[in-house]
């Protein structure tokens, strides 16, 4: 413990007014603090797991304290003005576990979170903290009958809403499907920040999207928090874990799992607790020599829990480990090649669940191609960068020109979808909707209604200084920058100016536009806002540099 105890006699007895005695005083102290609350399935049952790692820390002799700051969820903020205080919620975790660990002196610190903006919250948390750390993935919900996932909710809706689909029939769907706890069952944001907790050497091996309804959740929690005491006496801290390495190695299992494009905004947000300043080239450099290995919903066949039973991360590892930094520190105290030695002989225990679907693992972990998941486009539309995930891409729109369809908000670009006023062909433009526009919400009912009509999926394309969700499919690029509410030419372009994608090239372009000329005279008065999320929008920096506050 710190001078903080010796100069302030209060905290013993403060702390022999709870469950401590004097032994306890005298014990390494544990902040284990989880996202734990009724807010959505991803933080129901964290409290289980809670025990569970505090368990494991007094069975190895220290004292865990439990906290907790729950989260929001971005499926039940859709469609309303709360889609805009997600990306500033990370922010708000990260800064309240802070809190948590400063004021109350703790040795070591065990984070458990399941969901989009929790995971990468707590891991920002844990490289600003530097203590001894380890993360706990909250796991995933089994799939609803028919392998049917939550993400195909916004598809089936536009199907009702258009009339293909009774009314019925999709209340049955909304009934069915999230059958339990745990994050959503597809490889959107939260599964593919639970991957990146693991590949970044935080969490325990093959403890990322472990299936909630089963034991071995909760027996990885306990071994959490017997690692995090383990790490305390070896003083092995967050920094000796998450280096230039480890952010290597999850680029690149990014691109093997084909992960959303959410991760590019979260992994420099952690990058940036460290002093690292992430290149976002490196993505695409990286991406463009890992294969795409995981045959996971939106794009793929199968639920996130095969690809747990199929060997998980470890085994995704194994298959790229020429391309991984073998020799990266992790949580158990031992190096990545040398976790990955032990457990490649255990993987295939858990296959046999596989057999129960009628499934092997070559059916959920197979080369779907030669590269990864993400592109990073430039041009004068996107001076500093912007994203795409190119595996959700139709082949025929990797190159792509059409004219602007420019609105100045999702619901109504969605709404034009909906209505059949968006043409084969165009390019629908939604600007004002990045970090300093409006928080940066994701766009998941536009692309969900683009990808309910065959005819403009794979002809129309959707462009933005937003983000998208996890789910999203189709021909969708994001995270425009610099954004329109900070004068990105984004602001100035205008309905029937030609826009040109080519995706080979990594090019992003306004054709024959003269943004120098439109510029005279143009002005963005962005409209005031107050609370958490005016401080947010205030102080965000681009979404290319990872959308977090610089206060």
């Amino acid at each position: 413990m710190s001078d903080l105890k010796q100069n302030a006699p209060e905290i013993d007895a403060l702390r022999q007014g709870m469950d401590w005695d004097e032994t306890d005083i005298l014990r390494k102290q544990i902040l284990i603090d989880s996202t734990f609350g009724d807010s959505h399935p991803g933080s129901a049952h964290l409290d289980r797991l809670v025990q569970m790692a505090a368990d494991g820390v007094k069975y190895s002799g220290a004292k865990p304290s439990v906290f907790t700051v729950t989260d929001m969820c971005d499926g039940i903020a859709q469609g309303h003005d709360g889609m805009n205080y997600s990306l500033v919620s990370r922010d708000i975790i990260a800064g309240m576990v802070e809190i948590h660990a400063k004021a109350n002196d703790f040795d070591g610190l065990v984070a458990i979170s399941s969901c989009d903006k929790s995971v990468p919250a707590h891991l920002m948390a844990i490289a600003r903290l530097n203590l001894p750390s380890v993360f706990v993935p909250g796991g995933v919900m089994p799939a609803a009958a028919g392998g049917f996932t939550l993400e195909q909710i916004g598809n089936v809706s536009v199907k009702c809403r258009q009339g293909d689909m009774t009314k019925e029939a999709f209340h049955k769907c909304q009934q069915d499907a999230c059958p339990s706890c745990g994050a959503c069952q597809f490889m959107g944001t939260a599964a593919t920040m639970q991957v990146l907790s693991e590949a970044l050497g935080l969490a325990l091996p093959h403890s990322a999207l472990m299936p909630v309804g089963l034991k071995f959740i909760q027996n990885a929690a306990k071994a959490a928090g017997r690692a995090c005491v383990r790490l305390v006496e070896q003083n092995i801290r967050a920094r000796d874990i998450l280096t230039e390495r480890a952010m290597k190695n999850a680029i690149v299992i990014h691109g093997a799992i084909g992960g959303s494009t959410n991760a590019l905004l979260h992994l420099p947000a952690i990058a940036h607790e460290l002093g690292i300043d992430l290149d976002m080239r490196l993505f695409d450099e990286l991406h463009r020599k890992t294969p795409f290995l995981v045959n996971t919903r939106p794009v793929g066949e199968f639920s996130t829990e095969m690809f747990w039973y199929a060997g998980g991360v470890p085994r995704v590892m194994l298959a790229v480990k020429d391309l991984l930094e073998l020799d990266a520190l992790t949580v158990t105290g031992k190096t990545l090649g040398e976790n990955l030695a032990e457990i490649e002989g255990e993987l295939v225990r858990w296959e046999g669940y596989l057999a129960n679907y009628g499934l092997k693992r070559e059916d959920v972990i197979k080369k779907l191609s030669d590269t990864g998941a993400i592109a990073v486009l430039y041009g004068n539309l996107a001076e500093d960068g912007a994203v795409l995930k190119y595996t959700a891409l139709p082949k025929e729109m990797q190159v792509f020109c059409g004219p602007a369809r420019v609105f100045d908000g999702e619901l109504s670009a969605r709404n034009a979808i909906i209505e059949k006023k968006i043409n084969p062909g165009d390019c629908i433009v939604i600007r004002y909707a990045g970090p300093k526009g409006s928080g940066m919400p994701e766009m998941f009912y536009t692309t969900e209604a683009l990808c309910a009509d065959e005819t403009l999926v794979s002809t129309t394309a959707i462009i933005t200084d937003g983000r998208f969700s996890g789910a999203s499919r189709g021909p969708c690029i994001g995270h425009i920058s610099p954004e329109a509410a900070q004068g990105g030419n984004l602001a100035l372009i205008k309905d029937g100016d030609m826009i040109s994608i080519d995706v080979p090239n990594r090019r992003i372009e306004a054709i024959g536009v003269d943004f120098e000329s439109r510029r005279k005279g143009f002005s963005y008065a962005p409209p005031k806002e107050s609370g958490i999320l005016g401080i947010y929008k205030k102080n965000a920096v681009s979404a290319m540099k990872g959308g977090y506050m610089d206060v």
